[in-house]
């Protein structure tokens, strides 16, 4: 890891519970992955805009950037990198959002350019009407999870989940598990070759 003098981590936390017991430090950012312990990244990144409104925010995850960096900038956060980036991107990150701009790849700017300039398909509208959670478990369903794998990945109910599912199937028209699962997995398929 390169050694940057002028930065230092004054915490690390593994939940959202120890990320806001981590800001009595003060810290100028907070780099948060999506995948907490038992927690929603998105979540957390929602309270800490609503608790801090002037931290810079950064998202540094193993989760495609295609399919969750809008929702993250959404949600308050001022960047979005993947983890598999080369260590000179995560400091030009970092410096990017310090400075209070915006942080993404190339390709993700290339991504909402377009889909700026083009008219949402209804596709694309149906998908953006799902709530954070009921996002998640779209994309988890089409990653293959079951439904029991999606409540103990999530750490919820299987109800809950359930719920969620059926809450889907409704905003996207959609009749059968099945149906919902063959959607998730060719929604996964044209999202990540778009």
């Amino acid at each position: 890891m390169l050694k940057q003098e002028n930065l230092h981590v004054c915490s690390a936390a593994a939940s959202t519970e120890e990320a806001l017991a981590a800001m009595a430090c003060g810290p100028d950012m907070a780099i948060v992955d999506l995948s907490l312990q038992a927690d929603s990244g998105l979540d957390l990144i929602k309270t800490l805009r609503q608790h801090y409104p002037n931290l810079a925010i950064l998202v540094l995850s193993m989760h495609d950037e295609a399919l969750f960096a809008e929702r993250a900038l959404r949600a308050g956060a001022n960047g979005y990198l993947m983890k598999l980036e080369a260590t000179g991107h995560v400091m030009s990150a970092i410096r990017e959002v310090l400075a209070g701009n915006i942080y993404l790849s190339a390709a993700m700017h290339a991504r909402l350019a377009r889909a700026l300039a083009v008219p949402r398909n209804n596709l694309a509208g149906s998908i953006a009407s799902l709530s954070d959670r009921e996002f998640e478990v779209l994309h988890l369903i089409g990653l293959g999870f079951s439904t029991r794998e999606i409540a103990m990945k999530l750490n919820r109910s299987v109800k809950t989940i359930e719920a969620h599912q059926a809450n889907i199937k409704e905003k996207l028209d959609i009749s059968s598990g099945k149906e919902l699962m063959r959607f998730a997995i060719q929604w996964l398929e044209s999202e990540g070759s778009a």
